[in-house]
C-alpha cells in the first residue's frame, strides 16, 4: 500500500478547454452509468461512480453513486466539448473535457483557488475498483475500535462498522463530530479499499487485514491523510453525544443576534420564537454531515412546524462575503427546500463558533443540535449526527430526536398535539 496520499481538502486547477473551431454545440454525453478516476500522489488511483440521466447539460442530472446511496447533482454546463458539474453545497466543480465516450480534466474549487485534482472518466464502467484478483481472505464485518492518527500525531477515536458481502464491502465510521457516510469497495486477499465522493472531495481508504481480522491502514479525505489501526470490538461505543457540550454553569439560555441574507437581525428574543419550541442548528453547508442533518431536518419541519415548533439554522461559513454568504445559503435552502430562518454568525472555525456563542461550554462538531424547550431554556445538546450510512445508529437518532420533541412540545393542558404528525 503507498504510504503518501493526496489530502483534497482544498482543490482547484484552470482547465483550458479550446472552443476554436467549433461552429455547433458538441453532443452531450451518454445516458448511463459512469465510472471516474481521481488521480493522487504515487500513482494512487481513487475511483467513484456516478449516472448521468438526461439528453442535454441544460436538462441532465448526475447521480453520485455510493453503496446505496444516490446523490444528485442537478446544475451541469456545456461549452463546446467542455462539461462543467457544479457541486454548489460545497463550491467545488468538475471541469472536463468530453471525448467521446471519455471525460478527462479536473477536479477544482469554483473559485479557482487551491490545488487540482486530476480526473477521467469513462461511460458504460460499473464497477468501482478494478476486478479483484483474489478471494478475500476473511469476512470483516463487524463493529470496530478505530484509532486515527493525524499528521501531528493526534490520536482520534472513531467506531468503524463494515458489511462485507463477498469481495464486496461497505462501511463507515462514527466520531464525535459525525460519521464517514458511505464508503464503498472491495476485500482483496487482505487487502482491501473504500472510496467515497458527493463533491466536497474524495475520500480513499486502503487497508491491510491481519491474521486476527484486525487491520490498519491509512485515509486521505478531506480532513487530510491519517494512518489508522482496528481492533475488533462488538461493544465498541463513543461517549454520550448528549454530554459534550453543554450550557455553562450559570446559564440556561442562549442569547444571540445574527444577521440572515438580508441583513435581518435575528435572535430567540424575536416575538416569532416566543412560547415555541426551538430546534437550533448550528451548522454549515460545506459540511457532508450538514447537508445529511438538513436532509432529515427540512422535511420534518415542515411536517411538524404547526406544532408550535421552529427552527433556526446558524451558519459559520468558509467566507462571510455578503454576496458569498447570500449564494451558498440560498443554494442550500433551496436544495433542501428550507423553510425555517438561516442566519450567519461567522466563519467555520470551532473557535470562532465558541466565542460567539460564549455559553457554551465547548464546541466540538458542526453539526450540533439544541433543544429549546417554550421558555427559551435549553433543554438538550446533541453534538455530531448520526447519517443515514450509520443505519441503526440513524434510526436511534431519529426515534431520540422525535422523543425529545414530544417531551417539549406537548405540555400538559396544550392544545398541541403530543404526537409527531408524521416521522
Amino acid at each position: 500500500m503507498k504510504k503518501k496520499l493526496l489530502s483534497t481538502t482544498v482543490l482547484a486547477l484552470t482547465l483550458a478547454c479550446t472552443t476554436a473551431g467549433y461552429a455547433q454545440q458538441s453532443q452531450f454525453i451518454p445516458e448511463g452509468k459512469w465510472r471516474g478516476i481521481f488521480s493522487l500522489n504515487d500513482g494512487v488511483e481513487a475511483p467513484f461512480n456516478f449516472e448521468v440521466q438526461g439528453k442535454t447539460a441544460a436538462q441532465a442530472k448526475v447521480y453520485l453513486l455510493n453503496a446505496e446511496e444516490r446523490f444528485e447533482i442537478s446544475r451541469l454546463k456545456q461549452e463546446q466539448d467542455s462539461l462543467f458539474i457544479y457541486f454548489d453545497q460545497f463550491d467545488n466543480e468538475l471541469a472536463l473535457k468530453i471525448s467521446g465516450n471519455t471525460l478527462k480534466g479536473v477536479f477544482r474549487k469554483q473559485d479557482g483557488s487551491g490545488k487540482p485534482t486530476p480526473v477521467s472518466a469513462e461511460f458504460n464502467k460499473t464497477f468501482r475498483f478494478a476486478p479483484v484478483t483474489q478471494a478475500p481472505s476473511t469476512n470483516i464485518t463487524g463493529k470496530y475500535d478505530v484509532v486515527f492518527k493525524d499528521n501531528s500525531g493526534k490520536d482520534n477515536n472513531a467506531v468503524g462498522i463494515f458489511t462485507q458481502t463477498g469481495n464486496k464491502l461497505r462501511g463507515t465510521f462514527l466520531k464525535i463530530t459525525g460519521d464517514s457516510r458511505y464508503l464503498d469497495g472491495v476485500v482483496d486477499g487482505n487487502k482491501f479499499y473504500l472510496t467515497s465522493f458527493i463533491g466536497s472531495g474524495i475520500t480513499y481508504l486502503a487497508g491491510t487485514i491481519n491474521n486476527n481480522n484486525n487491520f490498519n491502514g491509512e485515509l486521505a479525505g478531506a480532513i487530510g491523510n491519517q494512518s489508522f489501526t482496528a481492533v475488533k470490538n462488538a461493544n465498541a461505543a463513543l461517549p454520550d453525544a448528549y454530554k459534550l457540550t453543554y450550557l455553562k454553569d450559570g446559564y440556561k439560555t442562549l442569547d444571540f443576534s445574527f444577521p440572515d441574507v438580508n441583513g435581518k437581525q435575528v435572535s430567540l428574543k424575536d416575538d416569532k420564537y416566543k412560547n415555541k419550541v426551538v430546534i437550533l442548528t448550528i451548522t454549515g453547508s460545506w459540511c457532508p454531515n450538514c447537508v445529511d442533518e438538513a436532509a432529515y431536518l427540512a422535511p420534518w419541519f415542515k411536517k411538524n412546524k404547526n406544532r408550535g415548533i421552529e427552527a433556526i439554522a446558524i451558519h459559520y461559513e468558509r467566507s462571510t462575503d455578503p454576496a458569498h454568504v447570500k449564494k451558498v445559503l440560498g443554494r442550500f435552502k433551496q436544495r433542501y427546500d428550507i423553510e425555517y430562518d438561516q442566519v450567519i454568525a461567522g466563519l467555520s472555525d470551532k473557535k470562532g463558533v465558541a466565542a460567539s456563542l460564549p455559553a457554551l461550554n465547548t464546541f466540538l462538531s458542526f453539526p450540533t443540535i439544541l433543544f429549546i424547550d417554550r421558555n427559551g431554556n435549553v433543554d438538550k445538546v446533541y453534538t455530531g449526527y448520526n447519517g443515514p450510512a450509520t443505519g441503526k445508529y440513524h434510526d436511534q437518532y431519529v426515534k431520540e430526536f422525535n422523543d425529545e420533541i414530544d417531551k417539549l412540545a406537548g405540555p400538559a393542558g396544550s392544545d398541541k398535539s403530543k404526537k409527531i404528525v408524521s416521522k
